[in-house]
């Protein structure tokens, strides 16, 4: 479902996250996510039983187990029976599902929250498993080694070079001393080459978090925030399994995205951009048509916090954000999965006049 003729109107009313960490031993997943499911209920006053959908997003590869969700149900609260559904994927792509179940008409709000913790393992090699079977996995590529061809791709375009790429990683990561929950927040040297041309600086951190939303409709929205972020179109798409025959310099399945959700009509003025790799913020600003006018990533971005399964639900949890505070009227959400942008999710969020 795209953005033409929304059934009804859909908004952020609430975002929480954990504060981002290298390591989180000492909790469990349902340990880190409770704090965060209480502080976005307690910012609207809603209880448990006054939600009427519930999604969440995560992965079982990360946990180590099959159906790992289900263990996060205790932190919500499953008893009495709740409307509930879960997506293998970023918690971006919950968001997009409870806004469907909203746009339906068949509730009137949504709670959506995810989380990720990577340092138990290496999230390097348990990233091979997204790729081609056959051709791609055996070879063990990690993540970093394909977002090093991605980025070599652009450097051998003449789009950008490395000065350039550090100049994205310092902007960033200042822009993460303003947030309390970053897990890196001010700039620093870029570093040693992890895989040419990119630098320890160029690489999101290894981490733990999570994060949650909560959707309401119409006039619900307005009565449990002063300033909903109204979700005025929203769409995602994706690029081919193959990286041979794709061009790694462009995102055509972003820029379609933005398209359907209504981005281009008319110009945002901030932009929170799911871009773990210093070289992808290049791609997407291009894809997305954002020029030097649009402050993106005032939060740091994922280079200063990249929980997985939770950094895309960030984006968009940001970005309202940014409106309720009154320090953005309308605003890109952009959420990826998958090596080199392979599928991206884009969202347009607005408040209302003041």
């Amino acid at each position: 479902m795209a953005a033409a003729g929304p059934l009804r109107d859909v908004a952020i009313v609430a975002f929480g996250q954990s504060d981002h960490t290298r390591t989180s031993d000492e909790h469990s997943e349902v340990e880190m996510l409770m704090p965060v499911l209480h502080d976005v209920l307690a910012r609207t006053g809603l209880k448990t039983s006054d939600i009427g959908f519930t999604c969440s997003g995560s992965s079982d590869y990360l946990a180590g187990r099959a159906f790992s969700f289900t263990m996060a149900l205790d932190g919500v609260g499953a008893w009495p029976p709740i409307s509930e559904s879960h997506v293998e994927m970023d918690g971006a792509w919950a968001l997009y599902e409870a806004w469907v179940k909203i746009l339906t008409g068949e509730v009137d709000t949504a709670l959506v929250y995810s989380y990720g913790k990577s340092s138990p393992g290496s999230v390097r090699d348990v990233l091979t498993r997204q790729l081609d079977p056959y051709y791609v996995a055996p070879l063990w590529p990690d993540s970093v080694a394909l977002a090093a061809l991605q980025a070599q791709a652009l450097i051998d375009a003449g789009e950008t070079d490395e000065v350039a790429l550090a100049g994205v990683a310092a902007r960033s990561r200042e822009s993460a001393l303003a947030n309390s929950h970053a897990q890196v927040r001010g700039a620093r040297p870029q570093g040693d080459y992890l895989v040419r041309p990119l630098r320890t600086g160029d690489v999101p951190p290894v981490g733990d978090g999570a994060a949650a939303v909560i959707l309401a409709a119409g006039n619900r929205a307005r009565e449990l925030c002063e300033r909903p972020a109204w979700i005025r179109g929203m769409d995602h798409r994706i690029e081919a399994h193959s990286l041979g025959v794709r061009d790694l310099t462009d995102s055509p399945s972003a820029r379609l995205a933005a398209e359907k959700a209504g981005a281009f009509q008319r110009p945002v003025d901030t932009a929170e951009l799911h871009a773990p790799f210093t070289s992808q913020e290049v791609v997407l600003r291009k894809a997305l048509g954002l020029g030097d006018e649009v402050v993106v990533n005032p939060s740091g971005g994922a280079l200063a916090a990249n929980p997985m399964m939770a950094a895309g639900l960030i984006r968009l949890g940001e970005a309202a954000a940014r409106i309720q505070r009154g320090e953005s009227d309308r605003a890109l959400a952009h959420a990826t999965s998958g090596p080199c942008l392979q599928q991206n999710l884009v969202a347009v969020l607005e408040g209302e006049a003041r």
